[in-house]
């Protein structure tokens, strides 16, 4: 495992979401400031999805560069604010979540099903019907 590799995606996905956070939080503030500017980025944002933020920011400069300076802004105000809690709330989700899914793999590895037990009321064992028939013989 390339652990400089595996965290340098890891922050590129993260830059991209908090990029995407920046947008739908600026339509929001247009909604009540600007509504056709609102509308307008809202239908941007859908014709050219955010996979890679800085593409997606390379393009808009082209169309509106006083909203790049916005996403810009406000996704650097959302990295201050959450980056700084997240080493350790992702390691606690982490935790928390392997926790709960341990506890699911053990309770039905040792759950009996409903189909087996039934079956095994109606159905008698080759062994234990043969056994009383040779006491009988014998």
């Amino acid at each position: 495992m390339n652990s400089k590799r595996l965290a340098s995606a890891a922050a590129k996905t993260l830059q991209t979401y908090v990029t995407f956070q920046a947008v739908k939080l600026i339509i929001e503030q247009l909604n009540e400031t600007n509504p056709s500017q609102a509308i307008w980025l809202r239908q941007y944002a859908t014709e050219h999805p955010i996979r890679d933020d800085d593409e997606f920011l390379s393009e808009l400069i082209g169309e509106r560069k006083d909203l790049v300076f916005r996403i810009l802004t406000v996704r650097a105000e959302i990295a201050d604010t959450v980056l700084e809690f997240l080493p350790e709330l992702v390691r606690s989700n982490i935790t928390q979540a392997n926790i709960n899914l341990r506890r699911l793999m053990l309770e039905r590895l040792t759950q009996t099903s409903d189909i087996s037990s039934d079956s095994d009321e109606t159905s008698s064992h080759p062994e234990l019907d043969a056994q009383p028939e040779r006491d009988s013989q014998e």
